[in-house]
């Protein structure tokens, strides 16, 4: 009887902690992306919220042109509430070494020099033929589900929600681009 509880105690706590490991996924940057085919305009499905995107209402755009020096210009867009066009340009460099890891930097070029100005940017999860992509960073403050696509389906959304918050991501707080989750 004892042999039996032990052993079935063995058995549960050993399930119990493979559950735990494949809960968990690592936060980092995919070790793979083209940018010629992460280049184009990518839409906002969902975004952790931040202070520069309170005034973003609806169609948040993010567009990336390839430059010859291997850098990506960055040109985010969106509209407000009052129906007007905000949009940020900005310009993405590679990080050595790490392929899914960007840096990007908003400020003027010349205060490129400042490695405050250049925020980290990285692609965790990407899909393999570059319809949507899952863009965090070492943080997790903030999060964006990018689709080439205005919408998603809601089965695919909520898949990636769910491996972001594995990654530790406070998918709780996510807000959703008006009716991009079909």
């Amino acid at each position: 009887m004892v042999r039996s509880v032990l052993l079935s105690l063995a058995l549960i706590s050993g399930v119990g902690a493979a559950a735990a490991q494949e809960a968990a996924l690592p936060n980092a940057p995919v070790p793979a992306l083209d940018l010629h085919r992460y280049a184009g305009t990518w839409h906002e499905i969902a975004h952790l919220p931040l202070f520069f995107q309170r005034r973003c209402a609806a169609n948040t755009t993010a567009t990336y042109t390839p430059r010859p020096d291997g850098r990506l210009v960055v040109r985010n867009a969106c509209d407000t509430r009052e129906a007007r066009r905000l949009v940020s340009e900005g310009v993405a460099r590679p990080v050595a070494g790490q392929p899914g890891a960007l840096q990007v930097r908003f400020a003027p070029a010349w205060l490129g020099w400042l490695p405050m100005v250049w925020a980290d940017y990285w692609v965790v999860e990407l899909d393999p033929d570059y319809r949507w992509a899952v863009v965090g960073g070492p943080s997790r403050q903030y999060l964006w589900i990018l689709s080439r696509t205005p919408t998603m389906p809601r089965a695919q959304f909520d898949a990636l929600r769910d491996r972001a918050a594995r990654r530790g991501y406070p998918v709780e707080r996510l807000i959703q681009a008006g009716r991009t989750v079909e």
